[in-house]
């Protein structure tokens, strides 16, 4: 339990919540109740706090808070603080969804998951191997995201987990050999099945997406297949396979079949997941610069949450930082072969 406050708005330093983690590489879990993100936002240490929650889901990838109190305009809020503590340059904000209108009951800057409608394409992904679903939150943009927030508030009575992998330990987990093949490549991330989505329903692809540079309908970017995290300075893998589509500097063959080795390494490495079953109001909070997640559509009932989502930076790849194991001093997970 967390120590009750000495006065109406204090709340204690974010490292004195009982929290344990996940995994050993990713995924952080906030045990009580009491600890509620809406209460970070009035609190006279908030700048503390919120600087020391950016560090700690930079470090660990996804941080889950159980029965949250607090509504969308406090998620926004929220999503505001954690970037401002994280260096994320003044032209960025909120992101706002390609399909999302201006005329949402939520806002545009809001988006609705859904089983019935919205974001979810549940029946789609409920028509395909599981595994098809992996992938980083808006990749296809310029500026892409730094974190995400997702709450679910109406969950079937069993099923529809969600899990996130860490890209720091798929970086780790490559050979030495192939880690410096990939850095220095760079790939191409689209999403034009949004513009035709727009179409078949009729609506406008949302403009001006949380940075000026996200723009127009062509929803595509090119990123560093290996970025460097401007908070912890670690190499992370940087695809997934809603959104990259190929290896710029590669041929076709070479491309198709190197992403499909990333993608699988990414997919059926449970060593580099956490799964996280929901219950009602809980909170998500996780980096899209170094974790990869999926939804499991295991259910027939509605499940539904809001998500909004920051705006970063420009993704870049520095020669220079190094692997996360590398930099903490741990053992290689590697041998050498005779």
């Amino acid at each position: 339990m967390v120590a009750p406050p000495t006065s109406p708005n204090e709340v204690a330093p974010l490292a004195a919540h009982e929290q344990r983690d996940e995994t050993p590489v990713i995924g952080t879990r906030f045990l009580s109740k009491d600890t509620q993100l809406a209460h970070f936002l009035t609190a006279p240490n908030s700048d503390q706090l919120f600087a020391d929650l950016a560090k700690l889901v930079a470090e660990r990838g996804v941080v889950f808070f159980p029965s949250q109190e607090i509504h969308i305009d406090q998620m926004k809020q929220v999503m505001y603080r954690l970037g401002e503590h994280s260096g994320r340059p003044k032209e960025s904000g909120l992101h706002k969804h390609p399909l999302t209108e201006d005329s949402s009951e939520l806002g545009a800057e809001v988006s609705v998951i859904s089983s019935e409608k919205g974001l979810g394409f549940a029946e789609y992904y409920k028509s395909t191997r599981s595994s098809s679903g992996w992938h980083t939150d808006i990749t296809f943009e310029k500026v892409p995201s730094d974190y995400s927030m997702l709450k679910i508030h109406t969950l079937p009575g069993v099923g529809g987990d969600t899990l996130w992998a860490s890209g720091y330990d798929a970086y780790d987990r490559l050979s030495p050999a192939f880690q410096k093949f990939l850095e220095g490549l760079t790939a191409v991330h689209n999403a034009d099945f949004f513009n035709q989505y727009a179409k078949k329903i009729g609506i406008p692809i949302q403009q001006l997406r949380g940075n000026p540079a996200n723009a127009g309908e062509d929803l595509t970017a090119v990123h560093p297949v290996i970025r460097t995290h401007p908070v912890t300075g670690f190499k992370t893998l940087f695809v997934n396979r809603s959104f990259t589509k190929s290896i710029v500097e590669l041929s076709k063959d070479e491309s198709d079949t190197l992403l499909e080795y990333l993608f699988r390494h990414i997919a059926e490495n449970h060593i580099l997941q956490v799964r996280y079953r929901w219950e009602k109001n809980d909170i998500a909070l996780w980096d899209n610069r170094s974790t990869f997640h999926t939804a499991t559509f295991d259910y027939e009932s509605t499940r539904i949450g809001d998500r909004v989502v920051g705006i970063g930076e420009k993704p870049y790849f520095d020669a220079a930082s190094k692997g996360r194991r590398e930099a903490l001093g741990l053992p290689s997970v590697h041998r050498v072969r005779a």
